[in-house]
């Protein structure tokens, strides 16, 4: 796929287009129309050419059935599912129903929330509107199809994904609205902090912590904050409160109205400037910010001076923390953080700040930080604070992938350039 956006960013496809193309692969095999290439009809009309990797009859289960599979490409989305093999296989059936299931390495919903039941396979509402349009054109009338969908490596993959904190496990997600992936990795992350919200919401939660990213992960397990009530929003806090501001009128099941950030003192400065858009390629001011709280506190100009040279915020904190007027500057601060989210979020009925600097030394709280930390507590399940680097949180069921022939291990052989499985496919491409 060679269509491009922007800086010459090349576009790819989403799990759920891949799935779809490797059904319709196996139908054509099972009708006897052996193709190296299907088309599939994407949810806006659009038609994506996508090459089969491999297809061969299936000798097991009820009646004759053949899997197909496709590697999937995201493009130059930073996506962990690209080179992934998407498997289809497929059993005819003699009435027009097209029965769809997962597989080895999807995984299964866990929590509310999510556009899939729970104990359903995480195969979403697009994907499977795509699936049964593409393989009911195909069939054509009196003719239906089971199809399992699976992702040989997809248990492995999935611990490098969001699925184990939104509660789908065993497997990633099949996935795709529109069926391409466009090279947005921004959007794709504020896609995932609403989902996130939603399934807080859904599992009965009234409180969230904010955290931008790692460190902010970090400190706020120190403090006590449970895993299960940490959404990460990098720099789109302002997303994050607009979602907040509409999970009421969303009628999905909940609200959060209870609300603590923790992040690092220089993100937070930011925030306290009026910037919700936290990275630097859109705001800053945050020694500004410090230096007018530190005059209105009675900082001197000398003292104001030095805040303004400093190289970090960090650095200026840790200069100014043995100042007789330090506390009432980060008081200030503090509460224009926390004015800032309560404009900013008319919903919330208790709000409250931690800074910290590096590595995770809080400086200040502001607002109702105990109330807060007893709320995030409150009927949470018992968690064991994480091991291992900053952020990293553990993964239930997190286990070795298991081994596999075929196709995930010629899904990597593909990728390494093995000669002899692209020949050992090519030979599975037409029937003998």
């Amino acid at each position: 796929m060679e269509e491009r956006q922007g800086k010459n960013l090349r576009y790819g496809f989403t799990t759920g287009t891949a799935a779809t193309a490797a059904a319709l692969a196996a139908v054509r095999w099972l009708l006897g129309r052996t193709c190296r290439t299907v088309t599939v009809e994407l949810p806006e009309g659009r038609r994506l050419p996508l090459s089969v990797a491999g297809v061969h009859s299936l000798e097991k289960g009820d009646g004759e059935g053949a899997e197909a599979w496709v590697i999937k490409d995201g493009g130059d989305d930073p996506d962990v599912t690209s080179g992934l093999a998407i498997v289809a296989s497929v059993r005819l059936l003699d009435e027009e129903r097209i029965e769809i299931r997962g597989g080895e390495g999807v995984g299964v919903v866990t929590k509310k929330g999510l556009p899939v039941p729970v104990g359903k396979p995480a195969i979403n509402p697009g994907p499977r509107a795509m699936l049964v349009q593409n393989l009911t054109a195909e069939l054509g009338p009196g003719r239906g199809a089971v199809v399992t969908v699976s992702v040989p490596e997809g248990r492995t993959v999935a611990t490098r994904t969001y699925n184990p904190r939104l509660g789908v496990e065993g497997g990633i997600s099949i996935l795709g609205t529109r069926g391409i992936v466009v090279p947005m990795s921004e959007e794709a992350l504020v896609a995932t902090i609403f989902t996130e919200l939603d399934v807080l919401a859904a599992s009965g939660r009234t409180a969230c912590c904010l955290v931008p990213g790692n460190y902010g992960e970090t400190t706020a397990r120190k403090l006590g904050v449970p895993a299960s009530a940490l959404v990460k929003t990098s720099n789109f806090l302002g997303y994050s409160l607009e979602k907040l501001s509409r999970m009421g009128e969303e009628e999905k099941g909940g609200r959060i109205d209870h609300l603590l950030l923790v992040g690092q003192v220089g993100k937070l400065l930011k925030v306290a400037g009026g910037s919700l858009h936290t990275s630097s390629r859109y705001s800053d001011g945050r020694l500004e910010t410090l230096a007018s709280c530190a005059v209105l506190a009675g900082a001197s100009r000398e003292e104001v001076a030095a805040i303004l040279e400093a190289n970090t915020a960090d650095e200026a904190v840790n200069a100014l923390l043995e100042k007789p007027w330090a506390a009432e500057t980060l008081d200030r601060a503090g509460r224009r953080i926390v004015a800032v989210l309560q404009r900013s979020c008319k919903s919330l009925r208790c709000v409250g700040v931690a800074l910290f600097i590096l590595p995770d030394r809080i400086v200040h709280t502001s607002g109702e930080v105990k109330r807060l930390l007893a709320a995030l507590g409150q009927d949470a399940p018992s968690e064991t604070p994480p091991e291992g680097p900053p952020g990293r949180v553990p993964c239930a069921g997190e286990t070795a992938a298991k081994k596999t022939t075929e196709p995930g291990d010629d899904a990597k052989a593909m990728r390494n350039g093995d000669g002899r499985e692209h020949r050992r496919r090519d030979e599975r491409m037409t029937r003998p």
